[in-house]
């Protein structure tokens, strides 16, 4: 290694090429980046739909969902099985382990899935839709007013969702707020027996008559000409045409003799607005290798064209654009980025000579660099997590080259010049650099194999640090020599090195003068010194333990928006439900008025406002201004909100949303049986005892509201009638759900069309009494002459987990008390719940699930990766106590400093914090190398341990000083951060910068107290073998002795 030291020092244009091409990798491996506010998560999965039209909750479960969950059930790698059955349609969600090969997973489902054959015969074919985590990044609101049709809106929205879809850097696109287009021909029942038909035989003809056909072609000389029937019907007016019926005196009976054909859309209830208008929101979602700044640059350019030709009525304007977001966040981190650069060079420039600070500052954009260029290959994007990386490793990265150039620098001092420095000063660090940063890297590795929600934000970080970590190597080892190469011995004239050079020399002094005294008492009390740091760091256990520092999975971090929910009970009339959203109107409007009196109309909070009524769910999404131009952050402004909505007395849920990523409660459990009665107490149990605690709101469960339900019983004697059960369903399914006929390809969509009664008499129960049944031998019979009609309560949903019946409850807890509450129901309250409902089981699921199975999966990686630096460090200082000494003297006191850090400054314990004391422990480990690399060279030259340790101690004490010290400086712009926007980041950057500076600490007393503990132990069992007393560490420690054992390096 030393040979290729000296190459690389001695031949200039190599490093200086090196540097180039390195940072030209860089710059293009930057303009080609994917751009993402966050990294696109994804996980192997489907989600698989079966549509048996009219089909209750409880057919859909036994005859769908229950046989789909029974043969996807042998797939393997499948981690979380849910399914819900919905009138009409059952869907089963299959989610796969992170590590599966998707292709081969989905695969195997199908196959599954296609091998039922037990499906009803009415159902339609399974459809299999790939899982896919999405998110809205762009939002076009389209907006008609009075004069526009529901149609004419929904026709010019399809069209923009196809124009936008074909841009370029866009992934997909969907339309939110809109029914499906349906048309249904109706027939009333005094129609129907005046013409002597059924519905059966209105279906029959308007089927048999509007089709395309195919009918092969004709092979001729001149050529093949296709032969095919078009008489498929599309329009009002052709259905009107179709006939129905001929009569015997020739005269024909068309649909519009005796029915009426509505082309609308489906009965689902439906208001969406903003700003008072109808609105349609065109989304473009997000997907994987997406670029955010260009897709945003081609929607608002299509966007600008398009509403210069506009239709009248219609209106278009980009109601969300998450491009403002990413652009906000990345300068934001790019602002704390420079300053923190800046006060790295600084602090460089006042205790390094000059040319150095600059060479090493040139070092860290070289490392940055090569760490760009890779992060392409590692499908790693250009997003705040990742751009943020860099900003946390601005300190650590320049460790490294601080401790070569200060080597280099040293030699320097004492005389030696160019080269002969530059090769010697490397050569005297080569393996605490090398082995502190393969350490370091090891370290960072297991946060790239974790599965779940948080992985990629884990793997980004941890492949940014482990690139510029790389580079750092190549260029302090390579590049930096040769740069160096050319010092000379300082030769001050001017003030301002004058002043350098005394600033720089007051390191020396302070090593010379303060640390040196101070070292060699802790040597003396030894023992006492490692009592006092091993105390520290019991304590900062206990500022955890009695929750003085406060745990959280993850940092909340507020959006731009924020979306309210309110659910109403099944059957709300749908009048109610509009009166609910006129609520939240008058409270977002009273919101409004406050902010106005306020500021004196000078403050603006809201920028937009959409809201959406669908049958008995309420939905509005209120758009903010930007955080630095309002005066209440997304918190308080929800917060506010839902004091001025009021209470809604009949709803079964309100949640009022401000938080951005995982959205789940933080409390989540899930109750499982088969008897549903069991299950629905033990929820009410469960949800009593949430309600109990303070800090817990929103406590709910996802069980649908009971709905009235008609059932139908034959009467006795109605089978003489040729009556069967089979027959009153089939055919009060056809008058009032209706028999579909076919379906009709309309902008790119299917709209189905129906034969029903009309909607006036299928709301009414005098009809439903009187409709007539039909026999087989053409009697007309009353529905209640053949049955009788009764009312009972019935499932609107049925839940399923894990292949049984589900319920999930669920609450929101302020962050400070969330760990305390889980840690209360399992000590306190579990163990009665389950002996009370014996027939009930219960777990965790959601975010306390993904929580445990995190920190299972981070502590086998990190004790592996303990395992793997110990074995390093062993194998470099052929040792098997040191790596012991250099390891475990590390990592705890990072976590000492981080518990001290968080308390100051208020924030939680997170997971990004437990990565900052990772890096501060790499920090501490290259501190360490750095140290007792040095006694080992010392005592290779025939130094004790006493004065080895102190000769090190006073002569690295500036390259130990200045990692730490970089590291602090170069947090601590983001430390001091306000914005809104990076709060969840700063808890990393606390762990990582109080981390280093209690590490400093523990390398400069610690770690000397600790090897002299170890000689302690060594001597003791060397005197139990040899039975020759050996002298004491002590007694090698005369201050009088000692006092020119370091001296001060040349002025």
């Amino acid at each position: 290694m030393s040979g290729i030291v000296q190459w690389w020092a001695n031949n200039k244009v190599a490093a200086n090429l090196l540097m180039i091409a390195i940072i030209l990798g860089g710059l293009v491996a930057f303009i080609r980046m994917e751009r993402e506010i966050e990294p696109y998560v994804e996980f192997p999965g489907a989600q698989i739909s079966v549509v048996w039209r009219g089909a209750s909750p409880q057919d859909i479960e036994e005859q769908i969902t229950v046989r789909m969950e029974e043969a996807v059930s042998s797939v393997e790698g499948i981690k979380e099985l849910r399914s819900v059955s919905n009138e009409g349609v059952g869907t089963l969600i299959v989610i796969g382990n992170q590590d599966l090969d998707e292709g081969k997973f989905l695969q195997e489902l199908k196959r599954q899935i296609d091998s039922i054959s037990s499906f009803p015969s009415a159902a339609e074919p399974a459809q299999l839709n790939v899982f896919r985590s999405r998110d809205e990044i762009i939002r076009i609101a389209v907006s008609g007013d009075e004069t526009v049709s529901e149609q004419e809106l929904k026709h010019f929205a399809e069209a923009t969702r196809r124009e936008i879809g074909l841009l370029g850097h866009v992934p997909s696109v969907e339309l939110f707020g809109v029914r499906n287009e349906e048309i249904s021909i109706e027939v009333s029942e005094e129609a129907l027996r005046r013409y002597g038909l059924s519905l059966s035989d209105v279906a029959d003809a308007v089927g048999s008559t509007s089709v395309n056909i195919s009918a092969g072609n004709v092979r001729s000389d001149g050529g093949n000409v296709q032969l095919r029937t078009r008489s498929q019907a599309d329009t009002q007016a052709e259905f009107e045409n179709i006939i129905v019926k001929q009569m015997p005196n020739g005269a024909v009976v068309r649909v519009s003799n005796m029915a009426e054909v509505i082309d609308g859309f489906e009965e689902v209830n439906l208001l969406a607005t903003v700003n008072g208008k109808r609105t349609i929101l065109v989304q473009v979602m997000s997907g994987p290798k997406m670029n955010i700044v260009k897709m945003s640059k081609n929607v608002n350019a299509y966007v600008d064209e398009a509403v210069k030709n506009l239709p009248p009525g219609i209106s278009m304007t980009i109601w969300q654009d998450s491009a403002d977001d990413y652009n906000s966040r990345i300068q934001l981190i790019g602002t704390n980025f420079l300053s923190g650069l800046l006060l790295v060079l600084i602090t460089l420039l006042l205790f390094l000579r000059p040319a150095i600070a600059l060479w090493v500052a040139v070092g860290i954009g070289t490392a940055f660099a090569g760490g760009l260029a890779l992060l392409p290959v590692a499908d790693v994007s250009f997003n705040m997590i990742s751009t943020f990386a860099f900003l946390l490793v601005i300190g650590v990265i320049v460790d490294d080259a601080i401790i070569v150039g200060e080597a280099i620098h040293s030699r320097t001092e004492e005389g030696e010049e160019g080269l002969i420095a530059a090769v010697n000063g490397t050569r005297m660090v080569i393996k605490p650099v090398v082995f502190a940063v393969f350490t370091t890297m090891i370290f960072f590795a297991p946060w790239m194999f974790l599965s779940g929600g948080t992985s990629e934000f884990t793997r980004s970080i941890s492949l940014v640090v482990i690139f510029a970590l790389l580079f750092s190597l190549i260029e302090a080892l390579l590049i930096l020599p040769a740069h160096l190469s050319h010092l000379k011995p300082v030769n001050p004239k001017s003030r301002i090195a004058r002043f350098q050079g005394a600033v720089a020399n007051s390191i020396v002094w302070v090593a010379r003068n303060l640390y040196r005294p101070l070292m060699i008492r802790a040597l003396r009390h030894r023992y006492l010194t490692a009592s006092i740091f091993i105390s520290g760091m019991v304590l900062s256990v206990g500022l955890l333990t009695n929750g003085l520092v406060k745990t959280v999975f993850f940092p909340e971090t507020e959006s731009d928006q924020i979306e309210v929910t309110v659910e109403m009970p099944e059957g709300t009339p749908y009048s109610r439900s509009l009166e609910v959203l006129a609520q939240i109107q008058a409270g977002e409007k009273a919101l409004e008025e406050e902010i106005n009196a306020s500021t004196n109309g000078q403050g603006k909070l809201i920028e937009n406002w959409y809201t959406r009524s669908r049958d008995n769910n309420i939905l509005a999404l209120v758009k903010l201004v930007p955080p630095e131009t309002r005066t209440l952050t997304a918190k308080e402004t929800a917060e506010r909100l839902r004091v001025l909505i009021g209470e809604v007395p009949d709803a079964e849920t309100i949640t009022v949303n401000y938080k951005n990523a995982n959205n789940d409660p933080p409390i989540q459990y899930m109750l499982n049986s088969t008897d549903l009665d069991a299950l629905n107490a033990a929820a009410e149990d469960l949800m009593f005892k949430l309600r109990s605690y303070d800090g817990v709101y929103n406590v709910v469960n996802d069980v649908q509201s009971a709905t009235d339900e008609i059932q139908f019983d034959l009467k006795p004697g109605a089978e003489s009638l040729g009556i069967t059960t089979a027959d009153v369903a089939r055919q009060v399914r056809q008058g009032f759900y209706g028999e579909e006929v076919q379906r009709l390809p309309r902008d790119g969509e299917d709209v189905r069309v129906f034969v029903r009664y009309p909607r006036t008499d299928r709301e009414s129960l005098d009809f439903l009494n009187n409709i007539r049944i039909r026999t087989a031998d053409g009697r007309e019979l009353p529905l209640y002459a053949v049955a009788d009609i009764r009312f009972e309560k019935g499932i609107s949903q049925i839940k399923r987990r894990e292949r049984r019946r589900a319920v999930v409850v669920s609450a929101e807890v302020v962050a400070e008390r969330i760990s305390e509450i889980r840690a209360d129901l399992n000590d306190n309250f579990f163990a009665e719940f389950d002996k009370a409902h014996p027939q009930v089981r219960r777990g965790s699921i959601g975010r306390a699930q993904g929580e445990a199975e995190f920190f299972v999966e981070i502590m086998t990686f990190l004790l592996i990766a303990i395992g793997v630096a110990y074995f390093l460090v062993a194998v470099a200082f052929k040792s098997y106590a040191e790596p012991i000494l250099i390891l475990l003297a590390a990592i705890p006191f990072c976590f000492t400093g981080a518990m001290v850090g968080h308390l100051a400054m208020g924030y939680p314990l997170s997971i990004l914090s437990y990565m900052g004391i990772m890096a501060a422990a790499g920090v501490a480990v290259n501190d360490n190398l750095v140290l007792l690399d040095y006694v080992h060279q010392l005592r290779e030259k025939g130094m004790d341990g006493a004065r080895a340790l102190i000769e090190a101690g006073t002569r690295r004490f500036r390259p130990i000083l200045l990692t730490s010290l970089t590291t602090f400086v170069g947090l601590l712009p983001l430390m001091m951060e306000r914005s809104i926007q990076a709060q969840f980041l700063i808890p990393i950057a606390v762990g990582l910068a109080f981390g280093v500076i209690f590490a400093l600490l523990v390398t400069l007393f610690f770690v000397p107290a600790l090897y002299g503990i170890g000689a302690d132990i060594k001597r003791f069992f060397g005197y139990l073998i040899s039975g020759k007393p050996r002298p004491g560490f002590n007694a090698l420690l005369d201050e009088d002795d000692l006092k020119d054992l370091a001296p001060v390096p040349a002025e």
